[in-house]
């Protein structure tokens, strides 16, 4: 595995974008960062927002680079990573990937075998340094790989390493697509309060301000969730009364079968483009 070398980004989109702007603020030379992207506007952003080198080619990008970066839609992986098998073969770098239900086996064979692969699943609070990933190193990765992943996915926030990549697929389930299950938990809220008489501005400020004030209680505190749950819901009070209707509702069995589905559906994603 190729230590040396800077880092190749493979596609500019939003996730992409986030990883450079963490790389940078912490320090990173913007020289050390090359991307690779298709669209003339992306690049023209990206350019002018990091003042990283861009390129059209991907070929180019990866040139000497010791780490790539995957960050290609699922469904286009495969034509990419061929593309680069010469390449990866010649410089064996670490490579990373950032793509939903794309596995670290199908990743190694499409560029070319005996590749060091970190396949990894972050969401978008990345763009605010704040979000979480989900990793898997294969067998080609050393310690020294495994450190480099996870200095680059902490730009982005917090990390996870996931030992069985069979798991990998309700980590997208769960964080990698969680935080729209929380956005429609805010967009529900804000309606329900509108429709008992609030208006829309104070329902939104009463939702997303309750949103945050709960999560920052669940990540500064030591408390599980079912215990602050506990301390605000005073017996035969106005709480108990909402979570009796979402117990009625079968809201935790709704909740694993999104989740389920969702899990399901990266397992497709996977088949889908072997």
């Amino acid at each position: 595995m190729n230590a040396s070398g800077g880092i190749a980004f493979i596609g500019g989109g939003n996730m992409a974008r986030s990883l450079v702007g963490g790389l940078v603020a912490r320090g990173w030379p913007a020289s050390d960062i090359r991307l690779a992207e298709p669209v003339e506007a992306l690049r023209e952003g990206l350019a002018r927002e990091f003042g990283v080198p861009i390129f059209v080619d991907n070929a180019q990008a990866v040139a000497d680079a010791g780490t790539w970066v995957l960050a290609v839609k699922p469904q286009v992986m495969r034509a990419v990573c061929e593309a680069l098998a010469p390449l990866a073969r010649a410089q064996r770098p670490l490579v990373v990937s950032i793509a939903a239900g794309i596995t670290s086996a199908q990743l190694a064979r499409w560029l070319g075998g005996d590749v060091a692969v970190v396949r990894t699943m972050p969401n978008t609070p990345a763009l605010l340094g704040a979000g979480v990933t989900g990793m898997y190193a294969n067998a080609g990765v050393d310690a020294d790989g495994r450190t480099r992943a996870e200095a680059l996915l902490s730009a982005a926030g917090r990390t996870v390493w996931i030992d069985d990549e069979a798991r990998m697929d309700a980590v997208t389930a769960l964080s990698g697509s969680g935080p729209a299950y929380v956005f429609l938990l805010a967009e529900s809220m804000q309606a329900a309060g509108e429709a008992e008489g609030l208006p829309a501005a104070a329902a939104r400020t009463l939702a997303l301000q309750t949103i945050l004030g709960a999560a920052r209680m669940l990540i500064e505190g030591d408390e599980p969730a079912a215990e602050l749950r506990r301390r605000v819901t005073s017996p035969g009070g106005t709480t108990q009364a909402a979570i009796e209707a979402f117990e009625a509702g079968g809201f935790r069995d709704l909740v694993a079968r999104a989740i389920h589905a969702a899990t399901d559906r990266g397992r497709q994603l996977s088949a889908a483009n072997d």
